[in-house]
């Protein structure tokens, strides 16, 4: 909570309890949950193209693709951690939204100058190549019709992979002309620098928006609802269902722009997606007057000098993501301990966080709360571990999920009309709006019986659901066609399974928080959450880079490689997912205890 002081807490409280206008929530729900949907509308409609985007129009590969995607994302929710705090200390909640609004909206904004589609060559044997490319089109959507060449000796020789990871170049009557060992064929593409710049410039200026934006709409709508208030679970479904209903919408329509008019189109869309979410903080009539103002009593106003820090944090960030892309893997047999000096600056950088921030906040709740609160602050913890597993699984969506949609997916819908792999991910989105209100009124109602399951229930029961959702999209890689593609529906079951999965943990967790922590920490204890989505974001990266599969001018050149790729993946962390959901279940009992009562 960012209130500055108890009075103000109390009026907060007292306002939201007595005035019940919107769905029985207090009215000033319905402006931060429009504010929330804007900005995720901009957020989600710019990851639904940036997986596409970097490996088609930049060509990079599905490594370096899938590694700087979980190091953005993951650094999207680190930031929050810095956010919280500034806020709790200084800015307060709504000066440090309407600010991450801005430089988020800026972010996108730049991202919409790609210049021209990076030039795709290959080495072979030390010599380089150009590659010819047919049928080809700088966009999300892919046809199947596209095909590599390499010119060699005269002739125009198709690329095609094998199973064993040789590469063959047919001649044009079908022949194989030339055998290249496993590891022999190096297919990249040439970038112009500036244009790479301004794309990690934009990413970086996200990165660091959100910092400020994320943690602390989520802490205003907590202030909404006094302590103990049996609302606030159902405000806070509520809330996530407008994350989801702006990510609906632009998961459809920035992949339809950048496909029908161009990329920038697409984050152009996005873009005033945020200018909307800056503008109902911005210009709010005053609706929001008493709830995220600065603290008061501060000897100075540091609000500038904060903004200037921000600033100066954007090549901090562009010099991480420059790094995690240079980032050399370990040699095999390093073992443990090359494996972490291997791991890039950000690696290092989250996991020592993690690592080393929870113990010593443990240790500030052991010395500041009684023995009650701190029991209540290990079980969050310890709720944060777990979390922190879910999301690594979930949080393949915008990475490998995406890219087993635009490779392996047969992506028409009825034999009517075909989506995009971005416009996939809107399944998701589409199921929250639908479910959301179904479960805030099976949650309300289990309440007012008093056998609503417990926090660590609902955890359990969202770490084995996920791990179904990858178990039911495997058992349909078994009905794939000749052409090694699984019915769209397939994938939407998986969306359907993992959106119900997230409304047990996602809305829970962030009410959760609210619930468990000290008071005088509320807004920190929101970042430590963005904090384990931090760490799971870009331990999801890795997961993706498991998944990769070799790619030439953005394209595969066997599909069933491809698909055996994704299966043997989807079935192992669908399995690891379902195991660690049943050790939860059973740890739901102790931990219940350390709660001391918290629903």
């Amino acid at each position: 909570m960012t209130a500055p002081t108890e009075q103000t807490s109390a009026n907060g409280a007292a306002q939201g309890s007595a005035d019940a206008s919107w769905f029985g929530h207090p009215r000033q729900l319905a402006r931060l949950f429009t504010t929330e949907m804007w900005e995720r509308f901009g957020y989600y409609g710019m990851r639904a193209l940036l997986t596409l985007y970097l490996t088609k129009h930049f060509l990079f590969s599905d490594s370096t693709t899938n590694g700087l995607y979980g190091g953005f994302t993951a650094l999207v929710y680190l930031t929050p951690l810095i956010g919280g705090l500034l806020a709790d200390r200084y800015l307060g909640s709504k000066k440090s939204v309407k600010f991450g609004a801005l430089m988020m909206a800026l972010g996108y904004f730049i991202l919409c100058f790609g210049g021209e589609t990076a030039k795709p060559h290959a080495t072979i044997e030390g010599q380089r190549y150009e590659i010819i490319e047919e049928n080809s089109l700088d966009r999300p959507t892919s046809t199947g019709l596209e095909k590599r060449y390499i010119v060699d000796g005269g002739q125009k020789l198709l690329i095609k992979g094998n199973e064993d990871g040789t590469v063959a170049l047919l001649a044009p009557d079908g022949h194989v002309a030339r055998s290249v060992p496993k590891g022999g064929f190096d297919a990249a593409g040439e970038r112009a620098p500036l244009f790479t710049l301004l794309l990690l410039v934009g990413l970086s200026l996200v990165t660091v928006g959100n910092g400020f934006f994320k943690p602390n709409i989520s802490t205003m709508v907590g202030a909404l609802y006094p302590n103990g208030d049996s609302r606030k679970d159902a405000g806070f479904t509520i809330f996530y269902m407008g994350i989801n209903l702006g990510s609906l919408f632009s998961q459809l329509l920035c992949p339809l722009l950048a496909d029908t008019v161009g990329w920038w189109a697409g984050f152009g869309l996005a873009a005033i997606g945020m200018v909307f979410s800056w503008s109902l903080i911005q210009f709010n009539g005053g609706r929001l007057d008493g709830y995220g103002e600065p603290p008061a009593g501060q000897a100075k106003d540091r609000t500038l000098a904060i903004y200037a820090g921000a600033v100066i944090a954007i090549p901090v960030v562009l010099f991480l993501f420059q790094n995690l892309m240079n980032a050399v893997p370990p040699a095999e047999g390093a073992g443990l301990l090359g494996y972490v000096l291997a791991l890039p600056l950000m690696g290092k950088l989250l996991f020592g966080t993690f690592i080393l921030g929870l113990p010593v906040i443990l240790f500030y709740a052991w010395k500041a709360g009684n023995k009650a609160e701190f029991q209540m602050m290990m079980a969050a913890m310890v709720l944060i571990v777990f979390n922190t597993v879910f999301w690594t699984l979930f949080e393949q969506a915008g990475s490998s999920l995406t890219l087993f949609a635009d490779r392996n997916t047969d992506l028409s819908v009825f034999g009517l009309f075909s989506i995009s792999a971005g416009q996939t991910q809107f399944f998701n989105a589409f199921f929250i709006v639908a479910l959301a209100p179904v479960m805030s009124m099976l949650w309300t109602g289990l309440g007012r019986r008093g056998v609503e399951p417990t926090i660590p229930v609902k955890f359990g029961v969202a770490l084995a659901g996920v791990g179904a959702g990858f178990l039911f999209l495997v058992w349909g890689a078994q009905f794939a066609g000749p052409d090694f593609k699984v019915s769209i529906w397939w994938l939407a079951g998986l969306y359907l399974i993992h959106s119900v999965a997230e409304l047990c943990i996602s809305p829970v967790g962030l009410s959760m928080i609210t619930k468990l922590s000290l008071a005088r920490i509320v807004g920190l204890m929101m970042g430590v959450w963005f904090l384990s989505i931090s760490v799971a974001q870009y331990v999801a990266g890795i997961v993706a880079q498991v998944a990769s599969v070799e790619t030439v001018g953005g394209q595969v050149t066997n599909l069933k490689l491809s698909l055996d790729t994704y299966t043997a993946v989807f079935t192992t962390i669908g399995w690891v997912a379902v195991v660690i959901g049943v050790l939860l279940l059973l740890l739901a009992t102790p931990l219940k205890k350390l709660m001391h009562g918290v629903k």
